[in-house]
């Protein structure tokens, strides 16, 4: 016989929903950095951004592996020019546009490991 036992609700800690939703947790609203997060919760969060969350997800500050992703670079080429803390929208768009010699080179950089990888895999 299979016991009918309730559906336990699956949680997590909000720092790993920020993470998920791709927003940096100490910029999320008190309210959520103070509870726990359920999936279906996540999911609701996901479906139908509240003004919060798009504002954070369209201006920042952004986490630094949104950093990376919007500069085209990976998150060792950001420690290595010395971007540590989080930027905004403006400050990402600020340095696209300035194309500072060090951002050239660790794009480069970071195509060529792409490269390399996706070699690798279709061996």
């Amino acid at each position: 016989m299979t016991s009918s036992k309730p559906k336990s609700v699956q949680t997590m800690k909000p720092e790993t929903a920020a993470k998920k939703l791709g927003v940096l947790f100490s910029a999320t609203p008190a309210e959520f950095q103070a509870g726990v997060v359920s999936r279906d919760e996540l999911n609701e969060l996901q479906a139908k951004p509240p003004a919060w969350l798009t504002d954070l997800r369209r201006n920042g500050p952004h986490p630094k592996q949104v950093v990376a992703a919007k500069l085209g670079v990976s998150i060792s080429g950001l420690a290595r020019a010395g971007i540590t803390e989080p930027l905004t929208t403006a400050e990402i768009e600020a340095l696209k546009a300035e194309n500072p010699e060090w951002l050239e080179h660790e794009r480069a950089v970071h195509a060529e490991a792409r490269k390399e990888a996706l070699r690798l895999k279709q061996r």
